[in-house]
């Protein structure tokens, strides 16, 4: 039996040996050259070498230091433009490192080639990739020209909606643009001679049509007897998203708010209970329906009934400061 055990174990140390050997070979291969001195970018190309647990984390890691790369040749040529007016010194355009490296983090690169690749020992994989500085440059102004087009016709499509779904529209546009700024400091970056003023504009001029539209865009608030307490809340709930309250119109940017209660009372557990069952309506400049909610709220007070109701309004605001009046009135903004 012992002589078992010693053979066991004799085999089992044999074994650890050759792994110790092969761990110990692994650890002395050497890394390739193309990895220890990658070739040093050109006027044309960018090289990043990269290492994971798999290809595709040595690629991401890549892809980072890649980006890097490209933070330090906009940081070269970014320059402090400065407006001096009255003895002051005014910033017109001022970026930190940091700030700097968060543009190129937020553009997607994805013009990119893989030149040589190896599994390196265990779970490691190194890579060293390439981008043509042309080629990322192109692949970045087709996106930018792609989402112009998108927006041309999100805004064909805009005219034919109401005003409120139009403003929807210009939000998701003002959204969609609002890294276009970073995308063509990028851009600038990979080709000095680029013109980024013409797409600048462009994309600032979209991004405003959200805020030219909220301005326009006008509520009223109708309120039954019952419901006289729910509209301090509502216009506050609306005014906390720049929207204007005013008298009823016929104009198209108009739509009206009706509220309308029905309050049970009862006493319970010694309080004054006010079960408030509300219908909210919206409706635009032509009367008709774009949004409506029902709400079930209950308001208690040991003070007496209109204590509770006004429990009810309270409640009313909370729920409008937790979800939004949109959420509350049932629209979408």
């Amino acid at each position: 039996m012992r002589e078992l055990f010693f053979t066991i174990f004799v085999f089992i140390f044999f074994l650890s040996g050759c792994s110790s050997k092969q761990e110990s070979h692994l650890l002395k291969k050497e890394l390739p050259s193309w990895y220890v001195n990658p070739p040093k970018d050109s006027k044309t190309t960018l090289y990043a070498t990269g290492e994971g647990r798999d290809r595709k984390e040595a690629v991401a890691d890549a892809l980072n230091l890649l980006a890097s790369t490209l933070s330090v040749s906009i940081e070269s040529q970014f320059t402090l433009q400065q407006n001096v007016e009255e003895g002051s010194v005014t910033s017109h355009q001022q970026s930190s490192q940091s700030q700097i490296k968060s543009v190129v983090e937020r553009v997607r690169i994805s013009n990119y080639e893989i030149v040589d690749s190896q599994e390196f020992g265990f779970k490691k994989y190194i890579v060293l990739i390439k981008s043509e500085k042309q080629k990322l440059f192109e692949s970045l102004k087709n996106e930018l020209e792609q989402k112009f087009s998108a927006a041309q016709k999100e805004l064909e499509f805009a005219k034919e909606s109401h005003a409120l779904r139009e403003l929807d529209i210009y939000k998701k546009i003002k959204t969609e643009f609002a890294d276009a700024q970073n995308t063509l400091m990028v851009m600038h970056a990979l080709q000095s001679d680029f013109n980024s003023l013409a797409y600048l504009k462009k994309a600032q001029s979209l991004r405003s049509l959200y805020d030219e539209q909220l301005s326009k865009i006008s509520f009223s608030i109708v309120c039954d007897d019952e419901s006289k307490r729910l509209q301090a809340p509502i216009a506050e709930g609306l005014g906390l998203k720049k929207i204007q309250i005013k008298q009823k119109s016929n104009k198209r940017e108009h739509f009206n708010i009706e509220v309308r209660s029905k309050t049970k009372e009862s006493f319970a557990y010694g309080f004054n209970m006010a079960s408030s069952a509300i219908e909210i309506i919206v409706k635009d400049a032509k009367d008709t329906i774009i949004g409506s909610n029902k709400l079930n709220i209950t308001g208690q007070s040991i003070h007496g009934f209109e204590m509770a109701r006004e429990s009810v309004a309270m409640k009313l605001d909370e729920m409008i400061k937790k979800d939004g009046i949109g959420k509350v009135i049932g629209l979408d903004l």
